[in-house]
């Protein structure tokens, strides 16, 4: 990406946004300049598009403070309120910043927000497959599960699922809905929605969208931070841990983001170490026929991972404008699906 790229990028700060920068940039005496901010566009992003922000400070003078002052925008992507409620986002996000969960609110605009900038790396998609970073992510996912978010606990995935559905039927071309087979879907989740609903199911706050790109880390600590809400929700824990299992099949750093590589799915004991470690976080040893159990549900809940995100990209192919090839991506989750479902529910 050339230089012309990145002053365009620069401009993409709506003025509403800078306001706040400068602002914020005011409060901190160590910043020689608070209109000399640098623009730095973060990748992986696929709903919105985020930025870091960068000041110099007068670290020169005095060694123990920090050489920049850095914050994060996030600019909302165009139409993809269709996938998700922003002001149920904005009380997730207050609400977990207030648990000491995520990055602190800094502002609002009208298409975005101001965050913190955590002091964490993001991580990378080996990460995952990495036997400890993979056990510090399922006791924060338990964790996660655990907390008493405020509001009704209603499962959302059925509602979602059939709303997302309708959206897609609405925006795609005859041949796409004959591509995708959109009009046979209504019957696909409700036979779903019948085959997963069994009794005893965890249920607890969920992410939902638990991507690496997601998770964050502090090198020096080893604590792991979840970030991005906007589709968190309460859900069957299996879903939540099935996604993450779908999320391995991907990089989206590469030159090929929307290509999925499904090898990489985690093998049986790959799957059953995350899950015995998941359990434990109750504070008690779960027994083999508990995570047998819950290894069952998760394998079954990545049917309808792979149908909710299908539709993502149907529908984010109509209305977001960043550069990803959604179209192909759902073409390869509808895929998925389709040949895994007769080997998971065992018809």
């Amino acid at each position: 990406m050339g230089s012309a790229a990145e002053s365009s990028k620069e401009t993409r700060i709506p003025a509403e946004a800078r306001k706040i920068l400068k602002s914020l940039a005011a409060e901190w005496s160590d910043i020689a300049d608070a209109e000399a901010l640098q623009v730095i566009p973060l990748k992986g992003a696929m709903t919105n598009e985020v930025y870091q922000i960068k000041w110099l400070t007068n670290s020169n003078r005095d060694e123990s403070l920090p050489r920049s002052r850095k914050v994060l925008v996030r600019i909302y992507g165009a139409g993809v309120d269709v996938f998700f409620d922003r002001e149920n986002e904005i009380r997730t996000f207050e609400f977990m910043s207030k648990q000491g969960q995520g990055p602190r609110l800094l502002g609002r605009f009208s298409n975005g927000r101001v965050e913190e900038f955590i002091r964490a790396r993001t991580l990378t998609a080996a990460d995952l497959r990495d036997p400890e970073i993979s056990a510090l992510i399922a006791t924060k996912m338990k964790e996660f599960h655990n907390l008493d978010m405020p509001g009704p606990k209603v499962i959302a995935l059925w509602g979602r699922l059939r709303n997302w559905l309708n959206e897609a039927k609405r925006l795609s071309s005859l041949e796409e809905a004959k591509e995708f087979r959109l009009n046979a879907l209504e019957d696909e989740i409700s036979a779903l929605e019948k085959n997963l609903s069994t009794d005893h199911q965890l249920v607890g706050f969920c992410h939902n969208d638990l991507q690496y790109g997601n998770i964050m880390m502090d090198e020096v600590t080893r604590l792991i931070t979840i970030i991005d809400y906007e589709y968190a929700s309460y859900n069957h824990v299996a879903f939540d841990i099935a996604n993450h299992f779908c999320e391995m099949a991907a990089d989206y750093h590469t030159e090929t983001p929307h290509v999925l590589d499904y090898s990489k799915y985690p093998g049986l004991e790959e799957r059953k170490r995350f899950l015995r470690i998941y359990l434990s976080g109750s504070g008690n040893q779960p027994s083999d026929v508990e995570v047998e159990h819950l290894l069952q549900e998760v394998e079954k809940y990545t049917l309808a991972s792979h149908l909710l995100w299908g539709l993502w990209g149907l529908i984010s192919e109509h209305v977001n404008k960043i550069d990803f090839d959604y179209m192909e991506y759902a073409r390869q989750r509808f895929r998925q699906y389709w040949a895994k479902k007769s080997e998971v529910l065992k018809f």
